[in-house]
């Protein structure tokens, strides 16, 4: 072969070489190409997947509740309802004894039923639980104690501090709220009719009124978690890493009106509830959330474990039920601990904390000291 035959034999290898490479690149480039959408769409089957177990899981949980209240209303509401009505009506003739009373002057009325019935409740509970958070007694009270090692006992200054700011909402927020709140319902209903609703209906009214708090308490919530909101309005409210029952009001004016008392109140206004339902509802909600930064997980109440991370982490577990943090997926790394395991309605006088104890912690590894260091090394 001559040299110029060689050289053409090499250029055309040559060619070949940079053909082959060149393929390889493209081969290479549409592999990972495939790859990378191969991931990206293993990434949204395994978000719509797990949006879609949520939403199933929401769904099982409301549908059992459903199911749990029908399986019941011929049992137990059967015989809640013969006592409701009981001896003569007794419920419908102490009411219209105390319409009497007031000859006419609803207003007065539904201002005492809505606003200082529960309002006595309310401090009557709290009374109590500041006792045992200020003194550390009784013994019985304290060692349910949710985070042991705080509050214990709470600095009396910083509980009358939560006090005042609590007086201060309730007396110059929610007062004028609940006097609009009956114009408004007045407009369109009879909040102190003379006849009292039948027990099945305040047992719909209350579910309902519950519902519309979880979402509307939820959304607003997580809305001043945003950190133009947090830091201007919501952080007073954590101030309390540990709460305290009387914590559940302590919060900036604008709060306490979105998300502690419009929450609550647009049930009875959209479903023009009587007077004796709305006084039973605000009770009910001010006694839970009481429950729920209370700090205790006491026997035979509401688990407290779920609003408890939520002052301790911040982040996670924003609603009151539970179902939207499921669905929204901000109750994932609360699953994942000891407090979930001891969300429950405690049956026994055992305190949580002994029967499911913390994980022991791992001593570290790191040590800080020189002189430690160096006698290691």
């Amino acid at each position: 072969m001559t040299s110029r035959g060689q050289q053409n034999f090499r250029e055309e290898r040559e060619r070949e070489r940079e053909r082959e490479s060149c393929s390889g690149y493209q081969s290479d480039a549409k592999v990972m190409r495939a790859s990378s959408l191969s991931r990206m769409k293993s990434v949204q089957d395994s978000s719509a997947g797990g949006l879609w177990d949520s939403v199933k899981k929401a769904a099982f949980v409301i549908g059992s509740g459903l199911f749990f209240l029908v399986a019941f209303r011929n049992s137990v509401t059967w015989h809640l309802q013969r006592f409701w009505g009981a001896s003569g009506d007794f419920w419908q003739t102490q009411w219209t004894r105390l319409y009497t009373a007031f000859d006419g002057n609803e207003a007065s009325l539904f201002f005492i039923g809505t606003m200082l019935v529960p309002t006595f409740f309310f401090w009557l509970f709290n009374g109590f639980l500041m006792i045992a958070d200020t003194m550390g007694k009784p013994a019985f009270i304290t060692r349910y104690r949710i985070q042991q090692d705080k509050n214990n006992p709470v600095e009396v200054e910083r509980v009358w501090r939560a006090v005042k700011v609590v007086l201060c909402n309730q007396l110059f927020l929610s007062v004028p709220l609940v006097v609009l709140t009956y114009t408004v319902m007045s407009w369109h209903g009879e909040p102190c009719a003379p006849e009292l609703p039948t027990f099945h209906w305040v047992l719909l009214e209350l579910a309902v009124c519950g519902l519309l708090e979880e979402v509307l308490f939820y959304y607003s919530h997580r809305l001043f978690h945003h950190p133009f909101f947090y830091k201007r309005i919501h952080k007073i409210h954590h101030e309390w890493t540990a709460p305290i029952g009387v914590v559940s009001l302590y919060a900036h004016p604008m709060e306490h009106v979105f998300s502690n008392m419009l929450p609550a109140l647009i049930g009875p206004v959209l479903l023009g509830s009587h007077m004796a339902t709305t006084s039973l509802w605000f009770t009910v909600a001010l006694i839970v959330t009481s429950i729920s930064h209370c700090g205790y997980h006491l026997p035979l109440l509401p688990s407290p474990e779920f609003h408890d991370f939520h002052h301790l982490k911040f982040n996670q577990c924003y609603g009151v039920l539970g179902v939207l943090d499921r669905l929204h997926g901000t109750d994932d790394k609360f699953r994942k601990t000891k407090e979930y395991e001891r969300h429950m309605l405690l049956l026994s006088l055992t305190p949580l904390t002994k029967s499911i104890p913390d994980t022991p912690k791992k001593k570290s590894d790191i040590i800080s000291t020189p002189d430690t260091h160096i006698k290691q090394e």
